[in-house]
């Protein structure tokens, strides 16, 4: 058995475990499933102590994945690593940060998208914005975001050159979590879930939807199984959250409407939208993570987007400042965005060629930077602990 192979067998032994104890599972997406059900491992410290040894002999692609869940499953067990630390070896770029200047930047060009919807900056922003996009009954959703993905599926086909096959699952599901909508499965099979205390449908929103998870993560994650189905890839063929490979698929599922739809006024409004809100919550992950106070950092998020309520600011500092998942996972958000939002302003060979290999590849950020020597640093220049002061109103 390879040293790949022996990998993926614990792993699978991990994410048994963890779904046996009601946890998060490790596997999000299965990249080559086997049809064969795992027996679980005993417990998160055999899980350790196997991988510590494989480790001991792995290069390339294997090691990297293997210190990604070293120090995720070393968190689990109780380790709180500091953060740059924890997010580098996990999401596999620095969380350096973005200087304020910059993120002023991208909040005066979300200001001007917005006001060019004859939108105003304030608490109700979004629900402007929602209003603009054209609200939907949640019982549209489904159908719409199939249409929306029919109608821009042969868009990303040509884009990224995937031919693979898949067939998408949708499913409503009520949970107390962060999260709106989240993609898994395995091989062709796509599972998308709807979390519906948390989603608000609108029409642009179905195209979102569509590109972010369905073309996004579903075709790429299929994608990703044909190739490894093809032939003896020396990579993890199991996709987690906590792996360096997120800030890719993140970042692209979230950056698709500027490659497909510049033209689509409405859209790029969100996206620029998410884009600011994005650097704003970096801002604030890194802070809660270096010792400022949640509610110092509370204000600051309620100044900057005051469109939050106070409940989703909660969740949000706890996901990053006490979740080992979240901790690690939620920057792969910003990280992503920030990158692929640059790549699609820059020469079309480049994102062509970024795009194709993103379809062929779980790419780390160092596989981007490769891609794509001139690119902005994935994770930020650098910027100062202390918290910027709010845009203006």
């Amino acid at each position: 058995m390879s040293l790949r192979d022996e990998i993926e067998n614990v792993l699978r032994g991990w994410n048994a475990h963890e779904i046996a104890h009601g946890a998060s599972p490790i596997i999000d997406f299965d990249c080559h499933p086997t049809g064969l059900g795992p027996e679980p491992a005993p417990d998160r410290l055999t899980v350790y102590r196997r991988l510590a040894e494989l480790r001991a002999t792995a290069t390339g692609p294997l090691a990297t994945r293997l210190d990604a869940d070293l120090t995720y499953l070393g968190a689990l067990l109780g380790e709180h690593p500091p953060f740059d630390d924890y997010v580098c070896k996990t999401q596999g770029c620095d969380p350096a940060g973005w200087p304020e200047e910059y993120v002023a930047d991208r909040a005066e060009q979300a200001r001007a998208a917005l006001a060019d919807l004859g939108i105003t900056w304030g608490a109700h922003t979004n629900t402007e914005l929602r209003q603009a996009e054209g609200l939907l009954d949640v019982s549209e959703a489904p159908d719409a975001i199939r249409q929306a993905a029919e109608e821009l599926e042969p868009a990303v086909r040509e884009a990224t050159g995937s031919t693979a096959p898949y067939t998408l699952t949708i499913e409503t599901t009520e949970v107390d979590a962060y999260w709106a909508y989240w993609l898994d499965g395995g091989g062709d099979q796509v599972r998308l879930r709807l979390n519906l205390p948390n989603v608000e449908f609108t029409q642009t929103g179905a195209r979102q939807f569509a590109l972010h998870e369905v073309l996004g993560h579903g075709l790429q994650s299929a994608s990703l199984t044909a190739r490894a189905a093809a032939e003896d890839v020396p990579w993890i063929r199991l996709l987690s959250i906590h792996a360096p490979q997120q800030v890719m698929l993140e970042g692209l599922a979230q950056a698709w409407p500027p490659f497909l739809l510049p033209e689509d006024k409405v859209l790029i409004t969100r996206v620029k939208l998410a884009h600011y809100t994005q650097l704003v919550l970096a801002q604030v992950h890194r802070a809660i993570n270096h010792g400022t106070p949640a509610v110092e950092c509370a204000d600051r998020l309620r100044a900057a987007v005051p469109w939050m309520t106070d409940k989703t600011i909660t969740g949000y500092l706890a996901d990053r400042g006490t979740s080992p998942e979240h901790r690690s996972y939620m920057w792969a958000y910003p990280a992503g965005l920030d990158w692929f939002a640059a790549l699609a302003d820059a020469d079309p060979k480049v994102s062509r060629k970024v795009l194709h290999a993103a379809y062929q590849a779980p790419l780390t950020p160092t596989d981007l930077t490769n891609l794509w020597p001139a690119g902005p640093t994935i994770g930020g220049p650098g910027s100062s602990d202390r918290l910027p002061k709010p845009p203006a109103p």
